[in-house]
């Protein structure tokens, strides 16, 4: 196999942005893209509407950066467990080990990250981490050589880390951790499926859940009714 093809099928760490469960269509119809993917992929969830309750929570209670981090590994749990319910390849996990078993069985492993990430010294334990940043940082101890961000807004390609940073896009560690790892980024916007099927090396048709279609199709409408009442109080999140 040439270089060029080895590094298309080479594994990915795909960031799916929490500020998705305010679009559950589009939620809904990025997932199915990425269970039909051909190349190995492991799933990081963004906190979303979860992570905003953390902010509220901290606001109003007083509570430390120490134990709100803690909180918002959480908030990426609960979006990681919707994730998981939504195709059935999918499957939620704790570990380096489950993560590396997952994608020997072909499945799509789900990472949630409190169990490896809340005790990790070269994350910060405050709000300038977000789940890009852990994201990286996946990819990093994996040894995974590129990330790929799924957000809300269309960014061209070019711009650095900590241009994107700058402008809110991503959070300022995220930068610090792909210069390190030496890591290749993209991020993907609406309207650029094709590009995502196209990374992913996603097969045609419908993703085949294991179960009949009809399952399949209560599944993905369950996770749009579950994103549209996560919406009704969607703030301006920071972990896009």
């Amino acid at each position: 196999m040439e270089a060029h093809d080895r590094q298309r099928h080479a594994p990915l760490v795909v960031k799916i942005g929490g500020s998705l469960l305010g679009n559950g269509a589009r939620l809904g119809s990025t997932l199915a893209i990425i269970a039909r993917a051909r190349r190995p992929l492991v799933l990081v969830p963004g906190g979303g509407v979860f992570a905003d309750e953390v902010r509220d929570a901290q606001a109003a209670l007083g509570v430390t950066d120490r134990v709100a981090h803690r909180m918002a590994l959480l908030a990426m749990h609960q979006t990681g467990l919707l994730i998981e319910d939504a195709q059935t390849r999918f499957i939620a996990v704790e570990t380096m080990a489950a993560i590396r078993h997952a994608l020997r069985a072909n499945r799509i492993p789900v990472w949630l990250p409190l169990r490896t990430a809340a005790d990790d010294e070269t994350i910060p334990a405050d709000w300038s981490v977000t789940s890009d940043a852990l994201a990286a940082r996946l990819a990093e101890r994996l040894r995974i050589e590129a990330v790929l961000l799924i957000k809300s807004r269309c960014v061209p390609q070019g711009p650095s880390p900590c241009e994107l940073a700058a402008d809110g896009i991503v959070d300022p560690v995220f930068g610090e951790i792909i210069a390190r790892a030496g890591l290749a980024f993209r991020i993907i916007g609406p309207g650029e499926e094709r590009t995502l099927a196209e990374i992913c090396l996603a097969a045609t048709g419908p993703a085949r859940s294991g179960v009949g279609s009809r399952r399949a199709g209560y599944r993905n409408e369950r996770l749009r009714r579950g994103a549209r009442r996560a919406a009704g109080s969607l703030h301006a999140s920071t972990r896009h």
